[in-house]
């Protein structure tokens, strides 16, 4: 696109205006300076000058935004772009983090059912964004037919507003649309674990999978989420005669550093050492099949529980609680960054002792 710098008489004075053309199309901007066409005197001469000057460098300014893509023409073929491929390829970017790259691809498929036919950034509105919040909120059905959870219609949202602002910083729209939309509140969390009765009954039972038997019960024993049970390595694995046993290692999903020591009985679940850029649990898997053999698990340890492989670090945290741990131990122990985030779990073992004291009753 070129941006040219014209004038154009008007009521005796002359208007000095930019004409934008770009691919057949044409606009204009009044830049609201003006020259005098019957300028005689060397100061008026000299004003002249300087407006035209200040109108040149506004002309260049206008140039070098265009290039950048930022104004114009350029701005309108962006909002012609697909907004579903962007969605796509924001959630291609995080495959590498199972969970969020989870709740990414189901914002995707409800994203998809809500609009069945491809949709541009310029169809993207406030009335757009309130849709897809009613239709998380009344339309999406789980394979059991039950409506989303408060906590999934609170993420998959969450997720949409993120990509938003994201398209914002990419300069593809000027605005997010998703602003002045209410969210979801987010719902109590329900975070099933295993009581100590539950996970000795667990460690003796064999499970199909022995190296997911071993991450789940080192987890259980040292509160590590499976993102950094997968990637830990040997280096991360230390001893010192005044520590012990702990693991030096960059949490994946806060990538905050961290010392956490581990217990002997951790420490003895883990094979020979091997070389020190080499994955301690090699193999291992989170797939649909490893959730199943997981439970299968847990059945023949008569626990009927829904347990995932997250269920040991809250069986972890549970646990540190109940053998009277106090919170803010517990808390660094988790590396949570706020306490509040401990605090859910404190509120279980309160429910599990309100629970115990009307255990007794007595015929009065």
């Amino acid at each position: 696109m070129k941006v040219t710098l014209r004038k154009r008489n008007q009521g005796g004075k002359t208007s000095l205006y930019l004409d934008y053309y770009h691919k057949g199309k044409r606009k204009t901007e009044y830049l609201k300076l003006y020259l005098d066409p019957n300028a005689k005197t060397k100061d008026d001469k000299e004003v002249n000058k300087k407006t035209l000057q200040l109108a040149e460098t506004i002309r260049a300014q206008r140039q070098i935004e265009i290039q950048n893509g930022v104004y114009g023409f350029r701005d309108n073929e962006k909002l012609k772009a697909s907004f579903t491929n962007y969605i796509e390829l924001l959630t291609e970017k995080r495959k590498d983090s199972l969970g969020n790259y989870g709740n990414w691809d189901s914002m995707l498929k409800h994203l998809k059912t809500y609009i069945p036919m491809d949709i541009t950034f310029a169809e993207v509105d406030r009335k757009f964004v309130q849709g897809f919040k009613d239709h998380l909120d009344k339309d999406v059905k789980t394979k059991s037919n039950q409506s989303l959870s408060q906590n999934s219609k609170y993420s998959y949202f969450n997720k949409l507003r993120a990509a938003l602002k994201q398209a914002v910083k990419d300069g593809i729209i000027p605005t997010n649309p998703a602003e002045g939309v209410d969210g979801f509140k987010q719902g109590e969390p329900q975070r099933e674990f295993l009581t100590l009765e539950e996970l000795q009954a667990a460690v003796k039972e064999e499970c199909e999978i022995p190296q997911i038997k071993t991450a789940f019960i080192f987890s259980c024993l040292t509160g590590l989420r499976w993102s950094d049970i997968n990637k830990l390595l040997w280096s991360e694995v230390q001893h010192s005669n005044e520590m012990g046993y702990y693991i030096r290692f960059r949490q994946k999903k806060t990538k905050g550093a961290e010392t956490l020591p581990i217990s002997e009985q951790a420490y003895g679940l883990l094979v020979e050492p091997q070389d020190k850029d080499e994955r301690v649990f090699k193999g291992l898997k989170y797939s649909a099949w490893h959730n199943l053999k997981l439970q299968q698990w847990m059945m023949r340890a008569g626990i009927s529980k829904t347990i995932t492989f997250h269920c040991a670090r809250h069986t972890y945290a549970t646990l540190q609680l109940s053998a009277g741990t106090d919170i803010y131990t517990v808390s660094k122990l988790l590396g949570h960054r706020e306490l509040k985030t401990t605090q859910i779990y404190a509120k279980v073992i309160d429910q599990q002792k309100k629970e115990a004291a009307n255990r007794i009753k007595l015929d009065l």
